[in-house]
């Protein structure tokens, strides 16, 4: 008599969380986004779940929960109720150079999700203040090679885009210049304007805006067609260094164990959120790359972060950069 008990709560307890699931969500959404508010993480979330509230009917409310790279949001995120009213915006960083810059990590990129979709790319451009005594990426590479010892990389701390593909950028050209932290993209990119600092890799959601001001120069963009906000900035390709094409890319994640329905639901707001012209017109002025309806999927972007956590962990192994 005990095991049918048992036996008929296990099933009704199934029962419920198919109801539930089925008539997700009933109340407002929180999306933890791992870093402070302002950055290029945080305007792509606040951009994509403007039309996704709309879709699913209820509001997703952004928390920003910033700290080690962007791990601690991350972690928290991943820790959650696996119902599907904590989600999370995870990025390259959190997602894929992490594992290999913090041996103490408390999630599996690769394992511990459930994917949503990938919601936008960020191309990479390689910029330097604007009295660099070059102007080209062939002049910056061969005073690069002739001055290293001279020559400091700006990076707004380890674990963020800057700074990982800063490192991938001097691994591909065989540089060795002066790291320089900051606490974050715009303390790095205020020294950069200011002259004190010579170069950075970055986000092109972060330095349009000033190498449309003249305030720095841009050598080249790391992705194979240029980008329609910089039409004057050449690829890498282009400019004659083979070998860095790089994306920075934001992405929705839930918790692992996440109901497979509710997981669909999240996929099919954001399918029809970037479908939606506001949402890419918003996200394509500030260089943004849609990604096409292939690439949006949870398949997808499962496939995604396995590639990118077997790219960045030999990389950045090899420069010996770790966060603890």
């Amino acid at each position: 008599m005990k095991k049918v008990v048992l036996a008929l709560a296990a099933v009704a307890g199934l029962a419920a969380t198919g109801v539930q699931a089925q008539g997700y969500p009933t109340r407002p959404i929180t999306m933890i986004v791992p870093f402070a508010a302002g950055g290029p993480t945080d305007v792509v979330a606040r951009i994509v779940t403007d039309n996704m509230s709309r879709t699913l009917g209820q509001q997703i409310v952004i928390e920003n929960v910033a700290g080690a790279g962007g791990t601690t949001g991350i972690t928290r995120a991943a820790q959650s109720q696996p119902d599907g009213y904590t989600i999370m915006m995870g990025h390259m960083g959190t997602h894929g150079a992490a594992p290999a810059l913090y041996p103490n990590l408390k999630y599996d990129p690769t394992k511990d999700f459930a994917p949503i979709g990938l919601a936008a790319g960020t191309p990479i451009v390689i910029v330097a203040k604007k009295d660099f005594p070059a102007n080209d990426l062939k002049g910056f590479l061969d005073y690069l090679s002739k001055n290293a010892d001279k020559v400091n990389m700006a990076h707004a701390g380890v674990g963020s885009v800057s700074h990982s593909t800063g490192i991938f950028f001097n691994s591909v050209v065989k540089a060795k210049p002066t790291m320089v932290a900051y606490r974050g993209t715009g303390p790095a990119l205020n020294d950069l304007m200011a002259n004190t600092v010579d170069f950075m890799t970055d986000q092109i959601v972060n330095v349009a805006p000033q190498i449309q001001g003249g305030n720095i120069k841009a050598f080249a963009i790391a992705t194979p067609e240029r980008s329609p906000v910089l039409p004057n900035v050449p690829t890498t390709k282009e400019a004659g260094l083979e070998g860095y094409e790089v994306s920075a890319w934001n992405a929705i994640f839930a918790p692992k164990g996440t109901p497979l329905d509710v997981v669909k639901k999240l996929s099919d707001a954001l399918m029809k959120s970037l479908d939606d012209e506001n949402t890419k017109k918003r996200l394509l002025e500030l260089g943004g790359v849609i990604p096409s309806n292939t690439e949006r999927t949870p398949e997808a972007l499962q496939k995604l972060v396995e590639s990118e956590v077997a790219r960045w962990t030999p990389v950045l192994k090899a420069a010996g950069a770790t966060a603890e």
